[in-house]
């Protein structure tokens, strides 16, 4: 097997398979990766634009039933420092969101075993009913499974209650890497492989627009890498005109400062080279999803710019407020007209979107 046999396939355009994946993220040289993937976006888009979003996350609680050897974020119900977030303060949250343009509200925190499907309903009616222009994009696919459990309800039902009091969309939070082995070991207590992989497959049935991440450069193989990304592939596959699918798809460096997963193994940073290699195999092996996602927050934006032409077409959200990724060491920020700028010095022109990707200015 050779690189450029496989590279000849892809530019023929045809799929790859999962073997000739894993040969491509193991062996290639990095330029001649990141040149395929940018052949792709650049067929795929090529308008000579890059997508950006105005959000906000919010987090609903810090109280967490699961603790994930990766997360500071999490606390018990007796600590001192846990809180459920009150309607006044989503109020004054979404305020400053619509003051500064934004148009959702990414929802997401911990899996609180005493907030039920009643407390989501509720929670989605009343924003919708406040703020009937902002999209509520929340609950990733851990969240619903816990709901569905504790609740006796099927993951179907879930879905199907909360779309009816306001929800709009998922994130793809909690896939960290698809394979049960690495879940084993970093997050035991959160949903299978196969459990995230059917929220997501029952969410798009329903019409629903999804996000997809891979959280990786902890416990898991290259080869585990590029099996989660056939994973989602095959998902991808069985969308078939419903409406719904993965919009976009989101690697992402795990952040251990100070994190139990740190203490524990012996974990090495993900360098710039290697996060540019999953992103041009991402954008390779993701064939039937549309937009591949640069995480500045994580990554800085120096090394965004440059996956820009390593087959990323989108820089995600501004991210007014995060507290999880940072709270595990993801320092870097950025306002709209830095965004913007950064954007422009990579050589693209900037366009806000909606979590739907339609571009809004």
């Amino acid at each position: 097997m050779q690189a450029d046999e496989i590279g000849n396939k892809i530019l023929s355009g045809n799929r790859i398979s999962l073997e000739e994946g894993i040969f491509l993220y193991e062996q290639a040289p990095l330029p001649y990766l990141m040149k395929l993937a940018h052949g792709i976006r650049l067929k795929r888009h090529p308008e000579n634009i890059v997508t950006w979003q105005i959000d906000r996350n919010i987090n609903i609680t810090n109280v967490c039933s699961v603790h994930c050897s990766f997360c500071n974020f999490c606390t018990t119900s007796k600590s001192e420092k846990a809180y459920i977030t009150s309607i006044e303060e989503y109020t004054e949250k979404i305020e400053e969101l619509i003051g500064a343009g934004g148009d959702q509200v990414l929802l997401q925190g911990g899996l609180n075993p005493d907030l039920g499907i009643v407390f989501y309903c509720e929670l989605f009616l009343r924003l919708k009913q406040r703020y009937p222009e902002i999209r509520i994009h929340a609950l990733g696919p851990p969240e619903i499974v816990f709901i569905s459990k504790k609740e006796h309800m099927t993951v179907e039902g879930v879905i199907e209650t909360l779309m009816m009091h306001g929800l709009d969309s998922l994130p793809g939070a909690g896939a960290e890497i698809l394979c049960d082995r690495v879940r084993e070991l970093v997050s035991p207590s959160k949903c299978s492989s196969s459990e995230w992989l059917e929220v997501m497959r029952i969410a798009h049935k329903k019409g629903m627009l999804t996000s997809a991440t891979m959280m990786f450069g902890h416990l898991e193989t290259p080869a585990e890498r590029i099996e989660h990304l056939d994973k989602l592939r095959k998902l991808q596959d069985r969308v078939n005109g419903s409406g719904g699918g993965f919009r976009a798809f989101i690697p992402w460096p795990v952040q251990f400062e100070n994190t139990r997963l740190a203490g524990k193994h012996k974990i090495e940073p993900v360098s710039e080279s290697m996060y540019l290699r999953t992103i041009a195999i991402s954008r390779i092996m993701l064939d039937n999803i549309d937009n591949i996602q640069a995480s500045w927050l994580t990554v800085g934006t120096d090394t965004a710019q440059i996956c820009l032409h390593a087959g990323a077409n989108d820089m995600g959200s501004i991210m007014m407020e995060e507290n999880v990724v940072s709270s595990a060491g993801a320092s870097h920020r950025l306002d709209a007209d830095g965004m913007k700028k950064v954007i422009e010095d990579a050589g693209f022109t900037p366009k806000r979107r909606d979590q739907g990707y339609k571009i809004l200015e």
